[in-house]
């Protein structure tokens, strides 16, 4: 007799994403997804790509305006995704299973397994303006050198990774490092007329040449204007050794891809 399917009824999971505040409902991959996934993981290249197939093939309901995966990567944003990922993950495994730690007391490691549910932090961006909304910052260190800071979403890394992920000197962490940086703007002193630079390898060159504090200061107006509102997953433990209790950020991608892999 032909295989013709079990009818199954596969766990579902509601998701609000906390930047654009939309509803997603996930349903748990199944193992034929699992093992398209793994053999797909080839090169860092891929990998966002895959994620974010992967992400959109398992949605169950989308919200109004989401019709396909090219408007699903232009309406969702990275910190998004990792709720998404989130409700993929406890769908999917519900556990996060031998997730080592190691003792800030007396350095042991040791694996701890949680349920993946209570992790789970979530705080919300409070405007409707996410995929439009930059914050401009002056750069102290750079006179006359002005940074435009964005939340990035799926499309802004996608297309960066493939047009800018085989150049020479550019790494895959250099790209998506420099994806909060809408634009760069110079006013110079002797005509005051501004110029910007908006291309990506215009602002990953301009972005190379900054002092360091400069760096730090896009970051701090990224974290404090968009970065903050997101998912955190947080876990207690308490070390067998010495009984010094911790408190973990868990790393979400990392462990997804290791439950992948040990599923």
């Amino acid at each position: 007799m032909t295989f013709k399917g079990f009818g199954i009824k596969y766990p579902e999971y509601e998701v609000i994403t906390p930047q654009t505040k939309k509803s997603y409902t996930l349903r748990s991959m199944n193992v034929q997804e699992e093992e398209r996934l793994k053999g797909s993981l080839v090169t860092p290249l891929k990998i966002a790509e895959h994620l974010n197939s992967c992400l959109f093939d398992a949605l169950v309901t989308k919200p109004d305006g989401i019709t396909d995966l090219d408007s699903f990567l232009k309406n969702v944003t990275l910190k998004d995704r990792d709720a998404l990922l989130y409700g993929l993950y406890h769908i999917t495994y519900e556990e996060i299973r031998n997730y080592q730690v190691k003792c800030t007391g007396c350095s042991n490691t040791y694996p701890v397994t949680v349920k993946a549910s209570s992790t789970f932090n979530y705080n919300a961006y409070p405007n409707n303006d996410i995929l439009t909304a930059k914050q401009k910052v002056e750069l102290p260190k750079t006179p006359g050198v002005f940074a435009y800071v964005k939340q990035p979403t799926l499309f802004d890394e996608l297309h960066s990774i493939r047009s800018l992920g085989n150049m020479p000197g550019t790494t895959i962490d250099l790209i998506t490092e420099t994806l909060i940086i809408d634009r760069f703007e110079q006013v110079p002193e002797a005509t005051n007329t501004p110029v910007m630079y908006t291309d990506r390898v215009d602002v990953i060159d301009a972005y190379m040449s900054l002092p360091a504090r400069d760096k730090r200061i896009i970051y701090q107006t990224y974290e404090d204007t968009f970065g903050k509102y997101g998912i955190e997953l947080k876990m207690k433990s308490y070390c067998p050794s010495c009984s010094k209790e911790d408190l973990y950020n868990i790393e979400l991608v990392e462990n997804f891809f290791r439950s992948l892999y040990s599923a």
